[in-house]
């Protein structure tokens, strides 16, 4: 059966990998609370967001396949989320130099107006190279770090700066390309390189 899929994002690096791995789709951003909760672990709040994201959507296109995910960057149980402005961004890469910290990217697949719903999350490892503080306003001057959580973005001139990634790099760029097809699967969408066949809802 014909499939419309949605992506509830308006992340330009999600729409991009969905579209390498051959999936046609819209974009069409969920505009939901992103606060954290008191007392709210980095890997429970990025699951909740992405499954609010997924079902916020599917609630107005329940007849769509919708695609949802949340990155959080997380050092000493902090959550580092976007730079609120260029010093916010100085200080995240500071904090990230010279260390290793850990990207949470939980993504989530809702059928049917959100009756069906799976998600999950994938924790990757990411270790920064030593960074000097002339080397950071550098790179925060790009622009390139000003829409993206920790500050960074490791596809782009954040390539540089990233020493080792031990997980998935996809997930560290936004959304998790493995994961993903196993949550299609779940909700009865089978991916077959370049096109998705889905079972009735």
């Amino acid at each position: 059966m014909t499939l419309t899929v949605v992506l509830a994002s308006a992340s330009p690096r999600r729409h991009e990998l969905l579209g390498m791995i051959g999936i046609a789709h819209e974009v069409d951003p969920a505009d939901i609370d992103e606060s954290v909760r008191a007392g709210e672990p980095p890997t429970a709040y990025a699951h909740r967001v992405a499954r609010e994201k997924a079902l916020a959507v599917s609630a107005r296109r329940p007849q769509a396949l919708v695609i949802a995910a949340d990155t959080t960057v997380v050092v000493d149980d902090r959550i580092f989320g976007k730079p609120a402005d260029r010093d916010d961004a100085c200080r995240m890469l500071r904090a990230l130099s010279g260390r290793s910290h850990v990207v949470h990217t939980a993504v989530a697949v809702a059928r049917d107006g959100g009756r069906q719903l799976e998600s999950g999350v994938e924790s990757t490892g990411v270790t920064f190279r030593a960074l000097g503080d002339d080397e950071i306003a550098a790179y925060v001057a790009t622009g390139e770090p000003m829409d993206k959580a920790g500050a960074y973005g490791i596809q782009g001139y954040g390539a540089t700066i990233v020493e080792r990634v031990d997980g998935d790099y996809f997930a560290v760029m936004g959304l998790a390309l493995r994961r993903l097809v196993v949550l299609l699967d779940a909700v009865g969408v089978r991916y077959e390189f370049r096109a998705l066949e889905a079972s009735p809802a």
